[in-house]
């Protein structure tokens, strides 16, 4: 990325005769645009773009907020060079942690075992590539000058920044998401960065679930109906819930699933902060067995807080015309009629199903990014956001595939009440009646609507998500 200063301050040998502050006058000299001593932010940006190093805006606008101490708009050279040296020094203690054997060079095998200490495990070859990245003279090492040189305008200030900034992913809401929530740094939680990094992907889920609402609402009557659906196919289930309700009746039930989206982001995120305190001695670093488990609780605990609303969600979906007149009304109805039990029916199988869920979507994930960092990466080490999106696709699917029976008995059991005639039934009780009148394709009845609504879901939730994080200020990552 900073290959720019190879023709500039990088030959190695002459940069060791020179003294610092040459070298912060020569950069300096070159984002003063206009010669008149000071750097404002615009000129900070076009020097560094002419200098070839693309960081964004908001990285500029962080290196600007820091350096500029006297808060005048304006960068002189005494605050220039003063951001420049606490900056490496905060690069040298990070190239030393990583300098596991105190040669002066980081290895690959260092890297790999920096990592695995901070939780997180990558291969030889994916370490290899973190070198490349950061290698200006071929050796497959990286030096001291290699590695100032490379994150001197880059604004992270420690190795657990610049892993997030080596190790980019993306967490996009797609609905009945039980993957673990994205972390958030001490920094982001400080200035305001993680609501308004909620709010993004809140705002981003409401959108993709009202889009492919209809596709879910189906998915609901296929599961709910059973073998009366099983000669109902795609276009046949639309047509008949127009038929019975009109256009409008295809949304029926998603206000209450956008409804829920806040209120179990919100839980979810919460109690990962407390089950990760809880699992982790202070100061140590969470690993992947550990996150994974502080995963799955908190988004056990979020399942528990919203569930009714769950309930309410297969009711309304499943329900006739006219008979509820909105949520309220269908909550009104099932307290007086059923009592207080009847909102958390089906919620030992959803329990159940976040398991398999998180444990195969995480682990397939992770799967898919090293296999295509293995096998297809060349330059970088990091997969691009279609790559991430296409492995959170696949590895949502191979979730869903494990979890969809699971799933199938809860809305079952969530709306077995209003069917007419049926017995209400426990989960084993569901299990036996389903296979043997339905046999085992009918424990994924409503699977094919389900994962068409996949691609389309996670593509409007990620233009949503980026839109809504330029328009909030969301510093990229």
């Amino acid at each position: 990325m900073l290959r720019w200063l190879r023709g500039f301050v990088l030959p190695t040998a002459a940069c060791q005769d020179v003294e610092p502050p040459t070298r912060y006058e020569t950069l300096f000299q070159k984002l003063d645009r206009n010669g008149d001593g000071v750097v404002d932010i615009s000129e900070l940006q076009e020097g560094l773009k002419s200098l070839g190093i693309p960081l964004g805006q908001d990285a500029e606008e962080k290196i600007f907020t820091t350096g500029d101490v006297n808060k005048d708009g304006k960068l002189d050279f005494e605050e220039f060079m003063k951001y420049l040296k606490d900056h490496e020094k905060k690069m040298k203690l990070a190239f030393k942690s990583l300098d596991k054997n105190n040669d002066g060079k980081i290895e690959a095998s260092e890297i790999v075992q920096s990592l695995q200490i901070l939780g997180l495990t990558i291969s030889e070859k994916q370490a290899e590539l973190i070198l490349q990245s950061i290698d200006a003279d071929g050796t497959m090492t990286v030096d001291w000058n290699e590695w100032r040189d490379y994150f001197l305008f880059n604004p992270v200030t420690d190795i657990e920044e610049i892993i997030r900034f080596w190790k980019h992913s993306t967490g996009i809401d797609i609905g009945d998401s039980l993957t673990i929530p994205d972390e958030f740094t001490e920094d982001e939680k400080k200035s305001g960065q993680w609501w308004r990094q909620l709010l993004a992907g809140g705002v981003a889920g409401a959108v993709s679930r009202t889009s492919t609402a209809p596709l879910d609402r189906l998915k609901v009557m296929m599961q709910v109906h059973g073998s009366k659906s099983a000669k109902m196919n795609i276009y046949g289930g639309f047509q008949q819930m127009v038929k019975e309700g009109g256009i409008r009746s295809l949304w029926r039930g998603n206000g209450t699933n956008v409804i829920k989206i806040a209120p179990e982001t919100a839980v979810k995120f919460w109690a990962y902060e407390q089950y990760k305190k809880l699992l982790t001695e202070e100061g140590q670093k969470i690993g992947t067995f550990e996150r994974f488990v502080s995963g799955s609780m908190a988004g056990a605990t979020a399942q528990t807080f919203i569930y009714p609303m769950e309930v309410l969600k297969t009711r309304l979906a499943v329900g006739k015309t006219g008979q509820y007149s909105g949520m309220f009304d269908c909550a009104k109805k099932i307290l007086k009629y059923e009592g207080m039990g009847a909102f958390y029916k089906g919620y030992v199988p959803n329990l159940l199903g976040i398991i398999p869920y998180a444990g195969i979507d995480l682990a397939v994930y992770e799967l898919l990014k090293s296999h295509w960092l293995d096998n297809f990466a060349k330059d970088s080490v990091n997969p691009g956001v279609m790559v991430l999106l296409g492995c959170g696709a696949l590895s949502s699917t191979c979730g869903q595939l494990a979890s969809y029976p699971l799933a199938l008995v809860r809305t079952r059991m969530q709306a077995q009440a209003m069917i007419e005639k049926s017995p209400q039934l426990n989960m084993v009780g569901l299990f036996r009646r389903i296979l043997s009148k339905e046999g085992l394709p009918g424990l994924y009845r409503g699977i094919t609507p389900n994962f068409m609504k996949v691609l389309p879901a996670v593509g409007i939730s990620y233009v949503v998500y980026e839109n809504m994080k330029q328009t909030l200020g969301v510093t990229q990552k």
